[in-house]
């Protein structure tokens, strides 16, 4: 992980100064376990450039986490590796006085004074698409460059990966870029490391003065910074406040009734309103009534249970006798557990029990079941091994009924994903409506199986439904 400051013309010689830093010393600390490094790789009056550069100790990441005893994600991870928010932890110590905007008294003149910046950092792990990543940055008046690093790979990896290099080019104070960095670095980030509190409010604030409140995608870069709708109220609440003050508004004008010049409400503003329901659960929903119109439902099998929603959900439905929940994770199954013991006692439910397991790997105890549930599962196994899981499922286990949901990546369009983009990081795949028909037929005139196909969701006309279902019944000869 790593961000490179370069600069360029008139002023690029105070590039140093300004980050209280001597060009000609190698600056090394280790910061919350992990060790920084700043290297000048030029300084003149024309032209200086420094290298931030992070290693974190990958043993420490997992120190004190309980669920890195139970789960292997902790060696597939990406966090030693990316510029995250992370990372954003890790150089403010030492990038505090150009941050704050405090160099030695002879170069405070210059902390208001733009330079000509080339800003380069990465790789950046994002489920956004570039079009949305440009959007940030040109906002700001950069321009900019991403790149994905090379990959020799005897399938399509590079252009799906989320990886990505990105490289501004643009005329701002140093401490202003650096702020900008500080809050869009991880409004970036698929994962936010940290407990989200009331200074990490105050800090997007700070960071954000004389800025963020203009930014088109404002609402986008509250979601994702804040990520809470109490935390995103609460810095609304503030902002409005300071917005009253410097207006000198009347007291009484509420924090909702305050305009924003120039900024339209955006998803963090709209998801304070009432919330709606959310995608997963409607899943849950379908496949619930699915089961509950079944005439054969006594056994169940929940395959890639997770951390035990649906299975909880399926436990309540009248006729159920019996749900195993299927799940390699053990991290997962540990929360499964914790949701499980709450059904415990509770006139009419079924408790799920817990199975370690994986669909590529017999289990006899899960053969002839009446309902086997792929909720969600698919899409995170190579297309090239799916024909090994159908045929385990329906040759060898033989459910009465098959329920699968998958993602419809003709619906991408509807949320604004370029053509290629997938939802989800961890997806191999993501099948539009028609690919997944024809994938469906396929196994039906195998395995004597009808299949009913359905959507879940809100209805596009033009894309169909975010989410596709399909309901495999097993023909009564078999």
């Amino acid at each position: 992980m790593h961000l490179i400051i370069r600069a360029s013309g008139a002023g690029a010689g105070m590039l140093s100064h300004l980050l209280a830093k001597n060009p000609n010393n190698l600056y090394d600390r280790t910061e919350k376990d992990a060790r920084v490094r700043i290297v000048f790789i030029s300084s003149s009056e024309e032209e200086t450039e420094a290298v931030i550069y992070v290693t974190p100790d990958p043993v420490e990441l997992v120190k004190g986490d309980s669920q890195a005893h139970n789960d292997i994600t902790q060696y597939i991870n990406d966090r030693e590796f990316v510029t995250s928010s992370l990372f954003c932890t890790y150089i403010r110590g030492a990038l505090g006085t150009a941050l704050n905007g405090k160099p030695k008294e002879a170069y405070v003149p210059w902390v208001k004074e733009p330079l000509q910046l080339e800003l380069s950092f990465g790789p950046v792990a994002s489920n956004l698409p570039d079009r949305t990543v440009e959007e940030l940055f040109t906002a700001l008046g950069y321009e900019i460059s991403i790149e994905r690093g090379d990959a020799e790979y005897s399938f399509d990896l590079k252009t799906r990966s989320s990886a990505r290099y990105i490289r501004l080019n643009g005329r701002q104070t140093l401490q202003t870029a650096l702020q900008q960095l500080f809050v869009l670095i991880p409004a970036l980030d698929d994962y936010k490391h940290y407990y989200i509190s009331d200074d990490e409010v105050d800090k997007i604030r700070r960071y954000g003065a004389g800025w963020l409140e203009q930014h088109p995608q404002r609402g986008l870069i509250l979601k994702r910074t804040l990520r809470f709708a109490r935390a995103i109220r609460q810095y609304e609440e503030v902002a409005a406040k300071e917005l009253r003050s410097t207006a000198e508004m009347p007291a009484s004008a509420s924090a909702a009734e305050v305009p924003v010049p120039g900024v339209s409400k955006g998803p963090a503003e709209e998801e304070l309103k009432e919330p709606r329901v959310r995608l997963n659960d409607l899943r849950y929903a379908a496949i619930a009534r699915t089961v509950e119109e079944l005439g054969a439902k006594a056994s169940i099998v929940d395959f890639g249970s997770g951390e035990g929603k649906l299975s909880a959900r399926l436990s309540t439905v009248p006729g159920v006798r019996e749900i195993k929940a299927v799940e390699p994770s053990a991290a997962a199954q540990l929360r499964a557990l914790d949701r499980f013991a709450k059904l415990e006692g509770r006139a009419g439910t079924v408790m799920p029990e817990p199975v370690t397991g994986s669909l590529f790997y017999f289990d006899e105890s899960l053969r002839g079941k009446d309902v086997m549930i792929l909720c969600e599962v698919i899409e995170h196994i190579e297309e090239y091994r799916l024909d090994r899981v159908m045929d385990n499922i329906l040759r060898e286990y033989s459910p009465k009924t098959l329920i699968v949901t998958t993602p419809n990546k003709d619906y991408n369009a509807v949320y604004g994903m370029e053509e290629e983009q997938i939802r989800h990081n961890d997806h191999r795949f993501e099948w539009g409506r028609e690919a997944f028909s024809a994938w469906c037929g396929r196994w039906t005139r195998n395995y004597g199986y009808t299949a009913e196909l359905t959507g879940i969701g809100e209805l596009s006309e033009a894309f169909g439904y975010p989410t596709q279902m399909a309901v495999f019944t097993k023909g009564e000869h078999l």
